[in-house]
């Protein structure tokens, strides 16, 4: 049965290759996992390993060509082509099998012994490493051997970036020898040779551990990173990688806040069972303002701006194993009491790890709230796929300017961290203006 051989998506902002060099071609028995084709991007050069076996029966993309991901490249079939080498192998077996007999019948004596010196076994070892001829040549001209290099790419594939990050890290470690003090015994732990160092190197294409070497000078301890904050750590980092962060800062006035809080906090959570908290109230000026800068509440997908008609609204939590996004769906088609009510039940539940994995999902836009532990402002990291995240700062007592006059006043920082490949400055301050507005001018109703 034909099989497809797509062009694959190697990272996540990558949506295109060019196909530089096609390793095997038309009529070539090809093994499951064995180099098929060499692709590169804006990001990486790599092999792409077949996915099956069998025989290639068509080249549909040749090369040089520039190839979107995800569209079909060539067709691996059962049986080979018509006239190619593979039909014809089937004359010379029996002459291959007839000279094998007469090799494996020679007596000892006649068998030259090969003995192969430790240049020779690292060759061999670096051979069998999957890697491109880019990463090949440059090993070669730094004298590496490539088994000692951890692969990134598909299937443990050595990609150009591991191997510079491996050169760097042997000079690092070169130059860190060579910096201490002859007293310092060199056995100890305080330095990691290169050998050690690999478990520094990228552990996969998006997630990266410290690329420095690591110097221990006293008594520690250690322990393994939880489920949680390794997936924490995936998704912060390739966050990073995939927007362009940019980050707004507004000084707001909460004294009608304030004071509107303090007359209704014991009525509110006297009738409606919850507490009326400052976090309700800087929601729905989120949701308000996402109703009128819709590109605030949108998602990238290629080329393509995804404008969502909903507000599904995440509310950051931090539990003691990290933290966690519950979201409220549909926000903007919600009340004041409800938002209040969903916020308290979300977090409750969080806290109790009793969220179902549908109430982590889907968010559009998110709020996370540092100042209830007294920071002055945040600059939150955009929570995937979404572009924009507001943090809310620590609400305090401020000197103030009114009526030429030095006042005090209740003031929270606001900052407002978005994606810059869609959202420019002067949309996120027009968004955090109406955010700002809403919250000194307030006029919803909160019962």
């Amino acid at each position: 049965m034909p099989y497809e051989v797509i062009m694959p998506k190697i990272a996540e902002s990558i949506f295109e290759g060019t196909i530089t060099k096609w390793v095997k071609k038309e009529g070539d028995k090809i093994e499951m996992n064995e180099p098929l084709f060499e692709i590169s991007t804006d990001k990486v050069d790599t092999e792409i390993p077949a996915p099956a076996e069998g025989y290639l029966t068509k080249i549909l993309h040749k090369e040089g060509a520039v190839v979107p991901i995800n569209t079909v490249v060539a067709v691996i079939g059962d049986t080979p082509v018509a006239g190619s080498s593979q039909t014809s192998s089937a004359q010379t077996k029996s002459a291959a099998v007839s000279a094998q007999k007469t090799q494996t019948s020679k007596k000892p004596e006649q068998i030259p012994v090969k003995i192969e010196s430790s240049q020779a076994v690292a060759t061999q070892e670096t051979e069998k490493v999957l890697a491109t001829p880019l990463v090949r040549k440059i090993a070669k001209d730094e004298g590496i051997n490539l088994a000692e290099v951890k692969g990134t790419g598909p299937a443990g594939r050595i990609t150009s970036e591991d191997i510079n990050n491996y050169i760097e890290l042997r000079k690092q470690a070169k130059h860190t020898a060579e910096k201490l003090p002859e007293t310092h015994p060199a056995d100890k732990s305080t330095v990691i040779g290169t050998r050690q160092l690999q478990s520094t190197l990228p552990i996969s294409g998006d997630n990266q551990a410290n690329p420095y070497p690591l110097i221990i000078t006293g008594e520690v301890a250690e322990e393994k990173m939880s489920t949680m904050r390794k997936k924490i750590a995936e998704h912060m980092v390739i966050s990073r990688k995939t927007s362009a962060h940019v980050t707004t800062v507004w000084e707001v006035n909460l004294d009608a806040i304030v004071k509107l809080r303090e007359k209704e906090k014991d009525y509110f959570e006297r009738v409606h069972n919850t507490s009326l908290t400052y976090t309700t109230f800087f929601a729905v000026a989120a949701v308000q303002a996402l109703r009128e800068f819709p590109y605030c509440n949108c998602s990238l997908d290629g080329d393509k701006v995804i404008l969502k008609k909903y507000v599904n609204l995440g509310i950051a939590v931090a539990i003691p194993e990290g933290l966690i996004v519950p979201v409220i769906r549909n926000a903007d088609e919600k009340s004041f009491v409800r938002i209040s009510k969903d916020i308290a039940d979300l977090a409750s539940r969080a806290r109790s790890k009793k969220l179902s994995p549908d109430e982590v999902k889907g968010g559009t836009f998110t709020i996370t709230n540092p100042g209830i532990y007294g920071c002055l402002f945040g600059t939150p990291i955009i929570n995937q796929p979404e572009v924009a995240i507001m943090g809310v700062g620590g609400i305090e007592k401020r000197p103030v300017v009114r009526n030429d006059a030095i006042a005090i006043g209740n003031m929270v920082n606001l900052t407002l961290s978005f994606d810059h490949r869609v959202v420019d400055g002067a949309y996120a301050d027009q968004f955090m203006a109406k955010v700002k507005s809403t919250l000194e001018n307030w006029s919803t109703p909160i019962k």
